[in-house]
């Protein structure tokens, strides 16, 4: 189903010239939340993930920054309680029983939003997905995705790794959380890369996103191995930074006995790559609030949008590479 069929609607009120402005206020909730003098304004309904480390706070920092009054839109903003799908599930309702112009979603989890998804579109309501996809992917309940591309990404890594062990070697994987879509994607490009080589994977445990357990799960894994280890790759960079530390405490020289490649490119991160402690960062680029505005004013103008719109992102290789882009990393 087509973007500009679905939403339609938003047409008939772009015609009525100033009854849409009227409508519009209907359409935000009129009593809801800002909506005191801000009839004319978009209401945006961001269900989004919460605190859950680095990148996540640079991405909702930047959907907020750029989704502002000044900027014509009212937005509205619902972080996961404790990364509780069923909290974002209670928030999308409301959204769509409060009647907002169109939801922004970043889910915590892949599976379970069909009905969310399906109540939105009975509503007319658009529904723009914000890094994370759904499982399964049905995008005739959404507009768009709007993301870097995990698969390619972890490719991109997993190719860097092929090239830095051609004859191989023993390595473990730090994965997010299970369930989760970005994980999946990531172990898919990742492993698509490796097949075929002689790298050998020794384990692959969730670390959880965060540094304290990148920390403990390595730990447990290098003394499991006897600390035969060549190669970490974590799925983000807390994981990362924290199996590094791991990696020094057990003795070994991280960036010479134990490579340890990472995805997300935070400033933190690339301080390590500079000083050497980590081997190759690739960045997850967190920053796509414009490319977001733009879609949400294109849907509703009724204009069609790809239903994957792939944010640009870099790869560092080097203490170098990190070193000249340190000075102007915004998160």
């Amino acid at each position: 189903m087509s973007v500009q069929r679905r939403y339609a609607k938003f047409l008939g009120l772009a015609a009525v010239g100033a009854l849409s402005i009227g409508l519009a206020a209907c359409s935000s909730g009129g009593g809801g939340e800002g909506s005191s003098g801000d009839g004319d304004l978009i209401t945006v309904g961001f269900v989004a993930v919460g605190p859950e480390g680095a990148w996540r706070e640079a991405n909702e920092t930047n959907i907020q920054d750029t989704f502002t009054k000044d900027a014509g839109f009212d937005l509205k903003y619902a972080p996961a309680t404790n990364l509780d799908q069923k909290s974002q599930i209670d928030a999308f309702t409301s959204f769509v029983d409060e009647g907002v112009d169109v939801i922004l979603l970043s889910a915590t989890e892949a599976s379970g939003w069909e009905d969310s998804l399906e109540r939105a579109q009975e509503a007319e309501i658009p529904v723009i997905l914000l890094d994370r996809g759904i499982e399964p992917d049905d995008d005739s309940l959404y507009v768009t995705r709007i993301a870097p591309d995990n698969v390619e990404v972890a490719a991109a890594v997993g190719a860097w790794a092929v090239e830095q062990f051609p004859d191989g070697g023993n390595y473990i994987t730090l994965e997010g959380p299970a369930g989760v879509g970005v994980v999946n994607e990531r172990n898919e490009g990742w492993d698509s890369a490796v097949d075929g080589s002689k790298l050998v994977e020794v384990a692959a445990q969730t670390a959880n996103w965060s540094a304290e357990e990148g920390k403990s799960v390595t730990e447990t894994l290098l003394k499991a191995n006897n600390n035969n280890v060549q190669l970490i790759f974590a799925q983000n960079d807390e994981m990362g930074l924290g199996a590094a530390q791991a990696v020094e405490e057990a003795g070994l020289t991280p960036g010479v006995d134990v490579k340890i490649a990472t995805i997300d490119g935070t400033k933190s991160a690339m301080e390590a790559l500079a000083d050497g402690k980590l081997s190759f960062v690739h960045e997850y680029n967190p920053l796509f609030g414009e490319t977001a505005l733009e879609v949400v004013e294109k849907t509703l103008d009724g204009e069609s949008v790809d239903s994957y719109i792939i944010v640009p992102s870099e790869a560092f290789d080097s203490p170098e590479a990190a070193q000249a882009v340190l000075a102007d990393r915004k998160y």
